[in-house]
């Protein structure tokens, strides 16, 4: 494949739960095939979604990673990403010697950071790091996972709840 202009990278990683897959989801995985020729996409194992302490329910790993590989075919690009089930934050960085980048929101930046700072102490090269804006929702607060499950918004970020009035 020829790399375009805008591919800075042959190989970045993008991590997540990736449950209740919106908007949001879509943006981030879109940046990291714009930048690179592959991705390396981490998806958190059904026992790693359960330590991160989430208020709601997960869908299970099967679900999610036929969501995912739905949208991937979608656009073109389940030949160019690799999944790999993720137990931690850091999945396969602190041992990859050929990713070059990570794509991360800017909610999860500082685990970017830590990732970086832990490859250093290794003898990795540091990954450098993309960082895209949360997708809002129709009131401006981010899309998410949480937002979603309790019925506020749907995966495009429409309300779904209606305040009732005093």
């Amino acid at each position: 494949m020829k790399r375009s202009s805008s591919m800075r990278f042959k190989v970045v990683g993008v991590g997540g739960t990736f449950d209740e897959f919106h908007k949001g989801h879509r943006a981030l995985l879109t940046k990291a095939f714009e930048v690179s020729e592959r991705v390396i996409i981490g998806l958190a194992t059904d026992a790693f979604a359960q330590k991160m302490g989430k208020p709601h329910k997960v869908a299970g790993y099967g679900v999610r990673l036929e969501e995912l590989k739905d949208f991937l075919g979608k656009n073109g690009w389940i030949n160019r990403a690799k999944i790999i089930p993720i137990e931690t934050v850091y999945g396969n960085t602190l041992t990859s010697k050929s990713l070059e980048a990570i794509v991360v929101s800017r909610e999860t930046a500082p685990a970017a950071n830590e990732i970086n700072e832990k490859r250093k102490i290794i003898g990795l090269e540091p990954l450098s790091i993309i960082v895209i804006d949360m997708v809002p929702a129709y009131n401006i607060k981010p899309i998410s996972t949480t937002r979603i499950r309790f019925k506020e918004i749907d995966r495009e970020g429409h309300q779904l709840k209606h305040k009732e009035e005093d």
